[in-house]
């Protein structure tokens, strides 16, 4: 790893940018305006898309730093809490059926998946945290399973802010739909990688 001066290194310049992006995405969701959800939506898949690309510039400049390693899931965790909360704080979603009846999706059917993605994260982060002390890191380092629940998530979460009470009812199921999948694979992974550092929290 060549010295560098972590702070101003693209990558985390660009981790940095997308922590400065949650107070934006909390504004702009809460404007009082027709088009303040779908800005807040923009804001969170730019954001999923500097995710992705500081770490291929990070692996690309070989510009890696001990900074970034802790900065990037901060972001992503921080992220992704604060839209869950905003999703599940927003009055349920109300929408037109093919009968022209209007049907409320109860509250708890958004809160029941962002409570197990939020669980799971701290499980896993502490699983991570532990396994690092214990010189275990790599036995619980990110799966391909784990990268496919997380481009889910993100996009469930784009499609949920996006939305709001007069949305198209087959845009409301859709993340509806994309968000129970994120808490499946959630779990699945966390199960994983439970099994993988088992022998470890067993002693063995």
């Amino acid at each position: 790893m060549r010295p560098i001066n972590q702070l101003y290194s693209l990558p985390n310049i660009l981790t940095i940018v997308r922590i400065g992006f949650i107070p934006l995405l909390v504004l702009f969701y809460y404007l009082p305006t027709p088009w303040a959800h779908m800005v807040a939506a923009i804001l969170f898949a730019v954001a999923s898309v500097t995710d992705w690309l500081d770490g291929y510039l990070a692996r690309y400049l070989k510009q890696s730093t001990q900074l970034g390693a802790f900065l990037d899931p901060v972001a992503d965790k921080l992220m992704v809490s604060i839209a869950l909360i905003l999703i599940v704080a927003e009055p349920t979603f109300q929408f037109i059926n093919l009968r022209s009846a209007v049907i409320t999706i109860p509250t708890f059917a958004i809160t029941i998946p962002a409570g197990i993605i939020v669980a799971r994260e701290i499980i896993v982060s502490a699983l991570r945290e532990w396994m690092a002390e214990v010189g275990k890191r790599a036995s619980v380092a990110v799966s391909n399973l784990g990268k496919i629940k997380t481009a889910i998530q993100m996009l469930a979460l784009i499609v949920l802010l996006y939305c709001h009470n007069t949305t198209s009812a087959s845009i409301v199921i859709a993340g509806y739909i994309l968000l129970y999948i994120s808490a499946v694979l959630t779990i699945w992974s966390m199960l994983i990688y439970l099994k993988a550092a088992w022998k470890h929290l067993n002693g063995e």
